[in-house]
């Protein structure tokens, strides 16, 4: 006759080797299989209800699938050692502890995989309700605080956002946020990855630079990345995450070179953007006669755009814009001629270039203003 008190050494002494599970999760499974050893009788349904219902728990408390077979097991084998069968019967009584085994097991991986599903389900639901909290600027702090914690986030250390932009729109099922997760250590390594508004937006530790590595998941996709600039807390990832996307809107507008732009290095049209009504007075003051020209303002405005991105280098502008060094001369001294202002005056140059950037950011002469 085995004994409680043998049965729960059996637990305990399983538990410890499946590597500390608890041995709560084998509920009574042990006297079941030894009554399954004495009789020859299968598990009966609510038996296996009561397995089952322990798999659950196991994913509730994410218990490893893997550990939580070799708990049933190991306290199989070890009760095995226990069970009074004569020699004669060791077959008999070896077949019904086994059925015992594999019914138990089977059910408890089966509640296991049903819960998991559950878990799956309802962690994809809260991370989505996490992402659109965190990114409204909306949401009560201390709960963000809180639900951030459960998916790996410590808001009160510092993050950046980075949000990916391309010509094919994110959804919560795009492959890509799987691969963008794994290759970013997903929620274990404290980044949350998910979709808002067809951008995939990535939120990381400031001391975790991940912009490599998306750089890499995103190599065979037309796609550019914005990054933010790193501050603490809810309102920072907030904060954070507008950057990036104004990031992306001045690369677009001013056609910046990809595949990643970083708010830190736009402070200046940040800047210039901020005061609409100043941008268009400064557009209109110096660059309106522009559109006086033969063909209008946009030959003589790219021509200031490229001669400026190569630091006033008549040469190199020439090579560039595919022209004559004379040309690119004739440009600009139409520039000067029309607006007033000299592209090689010091002075007079930082104000045109304000006005160029201006005027790329509000889109014109192509947008009236």
């Amino acid at each position: 006759m085995v004994t409680a008190s043998q049965l729960d050494k059996v637990a305990t002494a399983a538990g410890r080797e499946a590597g500390g599970v608890p041995v709560e999760l084998l509920g009574d499974y042990l006297p079941i299989v030894v009554d399954a050893a004495a009789t020859g009788r299968r598990l009966s349904a609510d038996e296996l209800t009561a397995c089952q219902q322990r798999g659950a728990d196991a994913a509730r408390a994410r218990v490893p699938l893997r550990e939580l077979v070799d708990l049933y097991l190991s306290a199989t084998w070890r009760l095995w050692r226990l069970l009074p069968h004569a020699d004669s019967r060791r077959r008999d009584v070896g077949e019904a502890v086994l059925r015992a085994a594999d019914d138990a097991v089977a059910s408890a991986t089966d509640g296991y995989q049903q819960a998991r599903r559950e878990l799956v389900r309802h962690e994809i639901a809260s991370r989505r309700e996490l992402i659109d909290d965190l990114l409204s600027g909306r949401a009560d702090v201390a709960s963000l605080m809180e639900r951030a914690e459960q998916h790996g986030l410590r808001l009160a250390a510092a993050h950046t956002v980075s949000v990916i932009r391309s010509p094919s729109t994110f959804t919560d099922s795009s492959p890509l946020i799987g691969r963008t997760e794994r290759a970013l250590g997903g929620e274990d390594g404290g980044v949350l990855v998910a979709s808002k508004e067809g951008q995939l937006v990535c939120i990381a530790p400031a001391d975790e630079p991940i912009t490599d590595q998306l750089t890499k998941v995103l190599r065979d996709a037309p796609a550019t990345i914005g990054v933010g600039r790193a501050y603490a807390g809810p309102a920072g990832v907030y904060r954070s995450y507008e950057e990036a996307r104004n990031a992306l809107d001045i690369a677009g507008r001013l056609g910046l070179p990809g595949p990643v732009v970083r708010a830190a290095d736009l402070l200046v049209y940040q800047v210039l953007g901020r005061d609409r009504a100043a941008m268009v007075d400064l557009v209109r003051a110096v660059l309106e006669p522009l559109t006086g020209a033969r063909g209008g303002a946009e030959a003589l405005l790219h021509t200031l755009e490229v001669y400026f991105g190569t630091g006033a280098v008549t040469a190199q502008a020439a090579r560039e814009l595919h022209l004559s060094v004379r040309a690119v001369t004739y440009r600009l001294a139409r520039v000067r001629a029309l607006t007033g202002h000299d592209p090689d005056d010091p002075m007079q140059r930082f104000t045109l270039h304000a006005a160029v950037l201006g005027a790329r950011l509000l889109g014109w002469p192509a947008e009236s203003i």
